[in-house]
């Protein structure tokens, strides 16, 4: 898993890439594959599939590699935003899966925890946006899990709460602006 402290790392293995230089993509799988596969599995609650969607996650940083904008934010998050990608148009393809039993899902979890360093930089980063989150409405709160952590667009999430879709855009903007200053706090 990639630490604050590798991502100059991540930028310049991105750099690379888009210059196709194929031994940085090979560096950069090996420090981001499990913690994109961890990713994949929540949200698709199906290892198989996650692996396979992983390959296209890794194809897609490869040909995309050049589009990445440090000054829009960090390597790390821009990979996981191609990942949920990935996942959500898996999903929406309507393709069958047979879902993981909590306990599955739960050791998925585990893969983005390599070592110490990071097991303790995940920890703080965990209990952070779990500080966050429950700062937040409940209704917020709510619609991000929905869409971040399940892969909902909003249309199905204004569905499945009942609510019209133009207050879950506005929760879930306000709900992202709250969580960001919060986390920059």
């Amino acid at each position: 898993m990639a630490t604050a402290l590798d991502s100059n790392e991540l930028d310049d293995l991105l750099r690379r890439c888009a210059r196709r230089d194929s031994d940085a993509l090979q560096t950069l799988y090996a420090r981001t594959a499990a913690h994109l596969l961890a990713v994949l599995i929540g949200m698709l609650g199906n290892r198989a599939a996650a692996e396979d969607a992983l390959q296209d996650v890794f194809i897609r940083i490869w040909q995309q590699a050049g589009q990445f904008d440090r000054s829009r934010g960090r390597a790390m998050a821009w990979m996981v935003a191609i990942a949920r990608n990935r996942a959500i148009d898996l999903q929406r393809s309507g393709r069958p899966t047979v879902l993981l039993d909590a306990a599955e899902l739960a050791g998925a979890w585990q893969l983005r925890v390599e070592g110490p360093a990071d097991s303790a930089e995940f920890a703080a980063t965990h209990a952070a946006l779990r500080r966050c989150l429950e700062l937040l409405g409940a209704s917020q709160r709510q619609c991000l899990l929905l869409a971040y952590q399940r892969g909902l667009t909003q249309e199905r999430i204004a569905l499945s709460i009942g609510q019209p879709l133009g207050t879950v855009k506005s929760w879930l903007r306000r709900g992202l602006q709250s969580l960001r200053a919060c986390l920059e706090s």
